[in-house]
């Protein structure tokens, strides 16, 4: 291997370029006072969104030899790394519970206004996934489950690793909120329900490790996570009660995963297993 330029043991470099580099155009745009993603500036809310992909290519491919690069990509295209019985887990069992939740407390399922508009439009249902998928999930996870997480996990057990990347995750969405348009912004920030955000990127990041862990450190595993995650959000009304339940209710299931799992890797998998 090539004499390393920037170490992958510590994750904090890269820390600073993926938030340096969203901040960026995301700070600028917030003093923009328009509905950004409405208008010609939302060019600087997509840019910055791939901040994570940034850091984590660039330092993927400074650190490591040619093998190591072709490893990472087969970590992000191989759909045989994720199991079968993964793949319902990742894609169903988020809004399943959101949804089992929401009729829990209401009754019913409500559904959001965008995606009621689109189901009048079943062909634009395709690309409302995509663009769900491509801005957001798939470039945020090509770096923080796709590069950080494993510099965390070489330092420390996957635990305190998924509870210090949650927390980090959390904080480089903060801009978002002081920009105009922004599911952020209409959180507001400081609010009860900034909070909220705030804890809940921290304890599903708990899932994101347990995923990541459990099927040969798939970065498509993540992002297909992340993808239900988003979708699930776009597509189920929520209230501020239930969010609160929501964060509850997973945070008792993260206990779970690692009273089961085990804090050390959350996978019944060898740690030198995970690293292949």
């Amino acid at each position: 291997m090539k004499n390393r330029i920037i170490t992958t043991q510590g994750p904090w470099i890269y820390f600073l370029i993926a938030i340096g580099f969203s901040w960026l155009f995301w700070i600028p745009a917030a003093f923009i006072n328009v509905n950004i993603p409405e208008s010609p500036w939302a060019i600087l809310l997509y840019i910055g969104g791939i901040g994570p992909a940034i850091g984590g290519i660039l330092l993927t491919y400074l650190n490591n030899d040619k093998e190591s690069h072709k490893a990472y990509w087969r970590r992000v295209f191989d759909v045989k790394r994720i199991g079968a019985i993964w793949y319902l887990i990742i894609l169903l069992a988020y809004p399943l519970i959101t949804a089992l939740l929401e009729i829990a407390e209401n009754g019913q399922i409500q559904i959001t206004d965008t995606f009621q508009e689109l189901l009048s439009q079943p062909v634009s249902i395709i690309t409302f996934l995509f663009f769900i998928f491509i801005f957001g999930p798939f470039p945020e996870e090509l770096g923080w489950r796709g590069y950080a997480l494993d510099g965390l996990q070489n330092r420390m057990k996957a635990l305190p690793s998924s509870l210090l990347l949650g927390v980090v995750w959390a904080v480089w969405h903060i801009p978002l909120f002081f920009m105009n348009g922004t599911y952020q912004n209409e959180l507001g920030f400081g609010s009860a329900a900034f909070w909220r955000f705030m804890i809940f990127a921290t304890v599903i990041s708990i899932f994101f490790t347990w995923i990541y862990n459990n099927n040969q450190r798939s970065i498509l595993s993540a992002a297909l996570f992340h993808f239900s995650v988003n979708l699930t959000g776009n597509i189920l009304k929520t209230t501020e009660e239930m969010d609160l339940h929501r964060i509850i209710l997973f945070a008792v299931m993260a206990i779970i995963i690692v009273v089961y799992y085990g804090a050390n890797n959350l996978s019944k998998k060898p740690k030198k297993t995970l690293a292949a």
